[in-house]
């Protein structure tokens, strides 16, 4: 009998002991990500559109997650450049607003290496449907472009995508 306890107790210890080492890695990989941001001042351009075509005027507002202003420019024939500071810390999105404020498009910036970002109803649908996956990371804004852009079955292939679906297919840059 009281190597039974004996027996139980030990096995309770190390269910513990072993839950706590897997919560440490898992702490330990979280704190081991990279923080993404841009080492020198870096220009943003791109093109905003909707269905109807490219959006002439508006404004373009560079954002952290937050919401917090970060830096704005205007458009000018449907294009915008806007410079982003250095050690801006990604993501960040560009929010586009018409003059009259009735339109609002958005895209969500990831990668420090790209910088041409088109703003459209795609792009748009991507970068909620990344937040609502939990957030602006590689894997959700792909998840994201996946499930929200038709992709003709071509350009598929058995083990995912042929290319790049974000840029192929209107998506996230």
């Amino acid at each position: 009998m009281k190597r039974t306890i004996l027996f139980t107790a030990m096995l309770a210890l190390s269910s513990f002991a072993i839950t706590g080492c897997e919560q440490e890695k898992k702490t330990a990989k979280a704190s081991q990500t990279a923080v993404k941001k841009y080492a020198q001042a870096t220009v943003l351009e791109g093109v905003v559109s909707n269905d109807k075509g490219v959006i002439k005027t508006g404004t373009v507002e560079v954002s952290d997650e937050s919401g917090r202003l970060i830096t704005r420019a205007t458009v000018d024939s449907g294009h915008y450049s806007v410079e982003v500071p250095a050690n801006t810390i990604l993501p960040i999105l560009l929010t586009f607003a018409s003059e009259s404020g009735t339109e609002k498009l958005v895209t969500a910036v990831i990668h420090d290496t790209i910088t041409k970002y088109e703003i459209n109803p795609s792009t748009t649908s991507i970068a909620r449907a990344a937040k609502a996956m939990g957030g602006y990371t590689h894997a959700n804004m792909t998840r994201a472009a996946a499930d929200t852009i038709h992709t003709p079955d071509a350009n598929k292939t058995t083990t995912g995508w042929r290319g790049d679906p974000t840029t192929q297919y209107g998506g996230w840059h």
